[in-house]
């Protein structure tokens, strides 16, 4: 009975098969789509519907987790063969809704703008909603707008290729992430920019990708005036050459200022604790007298010539370690005050700032590290 079954069908599609195609090329100028692959493109698009009603019930219900999983799921099964622009753009939005409900701000922002990019398809509800997703994840990741010329040059993030080619590309990272970025294209030499990201920030970039022939010239050029100062230079060189050449006191002010800086901070540090000891005495005093002087015997006259080991000699020692240490303090925040007033006093009228000076050649050396390599760049003016 199985085999009886299963096999009508089969004679069924077989048989319907040539007249469907020929009813279909006689309309078309393509030719149809078989029985046979119609049937699994609508099991997709089936799928794909249930995913988003299992998403739609878990987020009405609040379980945001259960939610993001069918979203992912319908998000990752949606293709334009068997969905529209419309239910793609819904989806994606869906789906950052749900990882800015996880703080997955970073892919958040990633999926809500894809959707975006289709909102003439999107109602105005669901256009609002998920721009208010994207304001908000946003907020919490760095945006990165690059810009690449030629637009079909391939380009890499940490090692890892944009699955797509453009003119202008619209990329979000987690903050306080060293990220590099290269681009290369047939013909064309290699570019690369790096960059630490910050939160809520939006950096920009350019990479152009200039001609080998182009870049080879320069490059001739460049070698060609570094070899060409091998004969010694004329005479009427030499005077500038001597203006030019670093003199051994060039270092003083910048030494002095530090040691200013230095003076400064020790004078006011150990004022200010003289003065706060002087404060502590000054308390254990007032203290002292009153115990002194709530005594029945005691009297304003009692303490003129008393010796030392009486009560009135501690109140006169206490006196002068307040005095002592008042004294001290105050001296040394004024002396520190003035030599902080003069350091300062430094920086303005010192202009050597503001004459020009030449960037010297260097190499830097930074480290990279993504997900599957570690390593170092190394860039520089040779």
């Amino acid at each position: 009975m199985l085999g009886v079954a299963t096999g009508f069908p089969t004679s069924a599609s077989a048989n319907d098969g040539p007249s469907r195609a020929q009813q279909a090329s006689r309309s078309l100028p393509a030719p149809p789509i078989s029985a046979p692959q119609a049937r699994p493109r609508a099991r997709e698009n089936s799928s794909v519907k249930d995913h988003v009603r299992r998403g739609q019930r878990a987020r009405n219900a609040g379980r945001w987790t259960e939610a993001y999983a069918a979203y992912k799921a319908a998000f990752e099964a949606a293709v334009p063969t068997t969905s529209t622009e419309r239910e793609r753009a819904e989806i994606a939005g869906e789906l950052g809704l749900c990882e800015v409900a996880l703080h997955k701000y970073r892919d958040a922002a990633e999926h809500l703008a894809k959707s975006l990019e289709q909102r003439e398809a999107l109602p105005d509800a669901l256009e609002r909603r998920f721009e208010a997703g994207h304001r908000e994840a946003v907020k919490r990741v760095a945006t990165l707008v690059l810009s690449v010329d030629p637009p079909d040059a391939e380009v890499l993030i940490g090692g890892e290729r944009v699955g797509r080619t453009a003119r202008t590309y619209t990329l979000f990272f987690e903050p306080g992430q060293h990220v590099m970025v290269r681009a290369h294209a047939p013909g064309r030499t290699e570019a690369f920019q790096s960059f630490r990201s910050v939160v809520g920030a939006e950096h920009e970039m350019t990479l152009e990708l200039l001609p080998l022939a182009v870049a080879s010239s320069a490059n001739e050029a460049s070698s060609a005036k570094d070899t060409a100062p091998a004969t010694p230079p004329p005479l009427r060189t030499l005077p500038a050459a001597r203006a030019q050449a670093t003199s051994p006191w060039a270092s003083w002010p910048g030494t002095l200022r530090i040691t200013g800086i230095a003076v400064t901070t020790a004078g006011v540090a150990v004022g200010t604790i003289l003065m706060v000891r002087a404060g502590k005495l000054d308390d254990d005093l007032s203290a002292r007298r009153a115990r002194l002087q709530s005594e029945p015997s005691s009297s304003a006259s009692m303490c003129w010539q008393a010796p030392r080991s009486s009560p009135c000699g501690e109140l006169a020692r206490l006196l002068d370690a307040r005095n002592m240490h008042g004294r001290a303090g105050l001296a040394a925040v004024i002396t520190g005050g003035v030599v902080g007033a003069v350091t300062a006093a430094s920086f303005f009228t010192d202009f050597s700032f503001l004459r020009f000076k030449p960037a010297q050649d260097r190499v830097e050396v930074s480290p990279v590290a993504n997900g599957s390599e570690i390593g170092a760049r190394i860039e520089g003016v040779w």
